[in-house]
C-alpha cells in the first residue's frame, strides 16, 4: 500500500538514517543513557560539535519545554560533551547495543503519552472493517468491498462534526452501518486515549512488542506532537503506536489490552524543537515514509500524508485538554493513514508482523525511528519506572536546586 521513495541527505542510508534531512541545522534534543560514575538517563541536545548532556540546568524532558522559549534555553546551555553524534547514532540502531556506549532513550520522560485515532478516513475504514470482521484478518477483504461500497473512500473531505458529516451519520443509521469509529472519525469529538504509561515508552534501536497471543497486527507510523504543561505545542518527534487489529476488533473495550502492553509504544529518535526553521506549518504537510523488512526478504513501504489528516492538530491537542490538565506536559501521537492490506502469506490475509521485522519510521524534518519485532512478553522488561529515575537523580545530585 502507498509504495514510495523520498529523497535523503546527502550519503545517508536510509535504512539506517537518523537525523533529519537537514542534518543538524535544527533544534534537536532528547534523551540518553550516559556512563559517568552513576549511570542514568539524560537530557541532551545534539550538536554539530557533538551530544551534550543538558541535565544539570534540566534534569528532565518536561523540565526543559516547560521553559518560556525551550530553543533559546537550548542554545543558552553549553552542557557537557557526551560522544559525538555518530557514536550515539551507531549504538542506537537496532542489533548488537554497546552497554558502555551511550544510547538514545524515548524523548520524553516525565509527560503523559496520548494518542488520537482515526484521524484519517483512509483508518477509518479500516477501523469499521475490523469492527465488522471481529478481529479476523480472514473476513477483511470481502467485508472491504461491502464498506467502502456502502461509505466510499473519500472521507477525507467530510468535516468531523460538521451538517455534512451529520447528515452521513443519518444515512449510515439508516443502513444499519453506523459504528464506534465513525463516531469518533466524523463525529465532534475525537478519540484520544492513553497509549503507555509514564517512562513505559521505548526509544530508537529498541526492540517493540507485540502481543504473542495476536495475529493479526501492524505498525502505526504517526507525527507526535511535545506539548508543556501551559497547553503549547512546542515541538515533535515520531512514533510507532503499535496496533493489535484482532483484539482491538473483536471489541473497542480490549483498547487498552491492543495498545497498551511491554514495548508497544516506540517514540523518537529525539524531539525537534520549534524555531525559525521549523513549526507546525511542517508538520502539518509532513510525510512520514514507513519500511518494514523482514528476516524472510518481506519489504513493505507505506506513506502517512499529514495534510489528508481529518482533524487538525491542534484541535486534537485542544481536546485533549479540554476536560484535564497535563502539569508535566504530554506526548500526542497524530493518528495515521497507513493501514497495510497487502497480503503478507496467504491471500485474503492480509498484513501482519513476524518477529524479527525492522520497522523503519521516517521523515524528512524529524528523522528516522528504528526498531525490531518482538514479543512483549520476551522484550526487555520494563523496571526504571518513576521511583527508580528520581532516586537516580538523586544520586546523580541532579535535584540539588533544580526543579523535575
Amino acid at each position: 500500500m502507498n509504495h514510495t521513495t523520498t529523497a535523503r541527505a546527502a550519503g545517508a542510508d536510509p535504512h539506517t538514517q537518523v537525523l533529519p534531512d537537514d542534518g543538524l541545522e535544527g533544534t534537536l534534543v532528547g534523551r540518553a543513557w550516559v556512563h559517568g560514575a552513576i549511570p542514568g538517563p539524560a537530557v541532551v541536545a545534539l550538536r554539530p560539535e557533538g551530544v551534550f548532556d543538558l541535565s544539570a540546568a534540566f534534569p528532565t524532558m518536561s523540565t526543559l519545554l516547560d521553559t518560556d522559549r525551550p530553543t533559546q534555553a537550548v542554545r543558552d546551555t553549553p552542557g557537557q560533551r557526551v560522544c559525538s553524534v555518530e557514536a550515539l547514532i551507531q549504538n542506537s540502531l537496532p542489533g548488537e547495543r554497546k552497554p558502555t556506549l551511550p544510547w538514545l532513550l524515548a524523548p520524553c520522560d516525565l509527560q503523559v503519552v496520548k494518542a488520537a485515532g482515526v484521524t484519517f478516513a483512509a483508518s477509518l475504514i479500516e477501523r469499521v472493517i475490523e469492527e465488522q470482521a471481529r478481529g479476523d484478518a480472514g473476513r477483511a477483504q470481502a467485508l472491504r468491498s461491502q464498506v467502502i461500497g456502502l461509505i466510499g473512500e473519500n472521507l477525507a473531505d467530510i468535516r468531523p462534526g460538521s451538517p455534512e458529516a451529520l447528515g452521513l451519520k443519518t444515512l449510515l443509521q439508516d443502513k444499519g452501518l453506523w459504528s464506534q469509529y465513525l463516531e469518533v472519525g466524523i463525529g465532534p469529538d475525537a478519540e484520544v486515549f492513553t497509549k503507555a504509561p509514564v517512562l513505559a515508552s521505548v526509544g530508537c534501536g529498541d526492540d517493540i512488542g507485540i502481543r504473542s497471543d495476536s495475529a493479526w497486527n501492524n505498525p502505526e507510523p504517526e507525527v507526535v506532537l511535545a506539548v508543556n504543561s501551559r497547553g503549547v505545542i512546542v515541538g515533535a518527534t515520531l512514533g510507532n503506536d503499535v496496533n493489535l487489529r484482532d483484539i482491538e476488533g473483536r471489541s473497542a473495550l480490549l483498547l487498552g489490552k491492543a495498545k497498551d502492553n511491554n514495548a508497544s509504544c516506540a517514540i523518537g529518535p529525539f524531539i525537534r524543537l520549534f524555531d525559525a526553521g521549523f513549526g507546525m506549518a511542517q508538520v502539518r504537510n509532513e510525510t512520514v515514509h514507513l519500511r518494514v523488512v523482514g528476516t524472510d526478504g518481506y519489504e513493505l513501504r507505506g506513506i502517512n500524508t499529514m495534510a489528508s489528516i481529518s482533524r487538525d492538530p491542534a484541535d486534537l491537542v485542544a481536546q485533549t485538554l479540554s476536560a484535564h490538565q497535563y502539569p508535566d506536559g504530554f506526548m500526542l501521537f497524530l493518528g495515521t493513514l497507513f493501514a497495510p492490506i497487502e497480503d503478507r502469506d496467504q491471500p485474503g490475509s492480509g498484513f501482519t508482523h513476524k518477529l524479527g521485522d525492522v520497522v523503519t519510521i521516517q521523515s524528512a524534518w524529524l528523522g528516522g525511528l528504528h526498531n525490531r519485532v518482538t514479543h512483549s512478553e520476551t522484550a526487555a522488561p520494563w523496571h526504571f519506572g518513576l521511583r527508580a529515575f528520581i532516586g537516580n537523580l538523586e544520586q546523580r545530585d541532579l535535584l540539588r536546586g533544580a526543579a523535575l
